[in-house]
């Protein structure tokens, strides 16, 4: 997702959420896991009894150091499991998993979104894990708010929530308190273009940092009006429609409600929001860390706005882990995976690294002392309790190639290298080709 899951706020959250904006290394093989020869389709056995399973993910070398602790702990539970690692920053990972997949040779088990379940799947890369539930090696009791569900495609379990993320408001409070503005759930789309006016008007500077290529905000506006991103095979939406929402974010900067773009982009990798170009950001919830590390301000999380002061369009997003269809070892995978999204200890080393945990046993276990993550967990606390959150549209395949071109073309058209017409007409035609397979 802009996560989880592709896209801008997905990308950086996932890019690094505790090592704020560091490099991932190369890959990393851990040391002292035994013997790893490869065999073709995964994993790898010894006279022992013992397997080797490979797994991937992407991320920063903090987030490694996190799950190389994890692994620790199930190679002791599980001694004749052991298991090689290997982890890229997010564009590398999937240039290096789509080589593998093709070779058919993918990693056993390795981190997923949901833009990707439908590609694979048609590709014969997933393993459907609902076996491994039915064998007793894989329990899907005890996820939080309907997460058990995520990972499910046409009949077929393809993925295993880890934690779970939902869009936000992230705020700069003391700008937003200057403005003597007080974002409330319900308030709606009138009440946030107000804001924005008196955030510009009383604090002299931006309302928002802009919404051209946020585009999981863009799938909630949709889904408060009956619409939606994504459908199962296809765009959920029509020309006219991505024609208003981006002429609206296009009056946005020109009249000052939003940043203007070439300043956004000359800061970067700073967001606008902790480079105080802007009073807020619509982001994922658990990437506030990265504006508390990053800016000086004090920030907070605040509602999505609503078309009718009810419906938010919301849902928990998750990163998933998921299994090769080739593994010689699903029932260690599975094993793995249960330990992974169910064990307590993993979640103390975890935290919220990856979203705030799937399981109830895991959210329970870690109780964060530091502010930024005790808001996060209220925040979605406060959605549950609000009864706002609704099912996850399904993506279609071809999911991931339409959201790295929204994108991209939504920033060419902030930058002035598009008009909107352009935009919305590039942004189809690329989508058709991407849809048609």
């Amino acid at each position: 997702m802009q996560q989880s899951g592709n896209s801008a706020g997905r990308v950086a959250r996932q890019a690094g959420r505790r090592t704020v904006l560091k490099a991932a290394g190369a890959s990393l093989a851990v040391a002292g896991l035994g013997a790893t020869a490869t065999a073709c389709g995964g994993g790898s056995g010894s006279g022992d009894g013992t397997v080797t399973l490979r797994y991937s993910w992407w991320g920063a070398e903090d987030r490694a150091e996190r799950i190389n602790k994890t692994i620790a702990l199930f190679e002791k539970k599980y001694p004749k499991i052991k298991i090689k690692t290997d982890f890229q920053p997010y564009p590398d990972f999937w240039k290096k998993f789509n080589t593998q997949a093709s070779g058919g040779n993918p990693p056993d088990v390795f981190q997923n979104a949901i833009g990707f379940l439908r590609k694979y799947d048609a590709k014969n890369v997933l393993l459907d894990l609902s076996g491994q539930v039915e064998a007793g090696n894989l329990s899907m009791d005890g996820f939080r708010a309907g997460l058990e569900k995520f990972g499910e495609v046409d009949g077929k379990l393809l993925g295993v929530p880890v934690g779970s993320n939902s869009l936000a408001l992230v705020i700069d409070k003391p700008v937003y308190t200057r403005a003597g503005v007080k974002p409330e759930q319900g308030w709606t789309w009138d009440d946030f273009d107000d804001a924005m006016a008196r955030i510009r008007d009383r604090a002299g500077r931006a309302g928002d940092s802009g919404m051209y290529g946020v585009m999981y905000l863009y799938d909630l506006y949709l889904r408060q009006n009956g619409k939606a991103f994504f459908t199962e095979d296809g765009l959920g939406f029509t020309e006219a429609d991505l024609t208003r929402w981006w002429t609206k974010a296009e009056k946005g900067v020109r009249t000052g409600l939003f940043a203007d773009p070439k300043k956004v982009a000359q800061i970067k990798p700073k967001s606008a929001l902790s480079a105080e170009l802007a009073g807020s950001e619509f982001t994922w919830d658990n990437f506030t860390v990265r504006y508390t590390s990053e800016g000086k301000s004090e920030y907070g999380l605040a509602p999505i706005p609503t078309t009718d002061g009810k419906r938010t369009g919301q849902y928990l997003g998750s990163l998933m882990l998921s299994a090769s269809r080739r593994t010689q070892h699903p029932k260690e995978v599975a094993q793995f995976i249960d330990f992974m999204v169910h064990d307590p200890e993993v979640a103390k080393i975890m935290g919220y690294d990856r979203g705030v945990p799937a399981t109830q046993a895991q959210y329970d276990a870690y109780q964060p002392t530091d502010p930024v993550n005790k808001a996060i967990a209220a925040y979605e606390e406060s959605l549950v309790e609000a009864g706002v959150l609704e099912p996850i549209t399904p993506h279609p395949n071809g999911a991931d190639i339409c959201e790295a071109a929204f994108l991209r073309i939504a920033e060419e058209l902030g930058l002035g290298k598009r008009s909107v017409a352009d935009a919305v007409k590039q942004f189809f035609t690329e989508s058709k080709t991407a849809l048609a397979g």
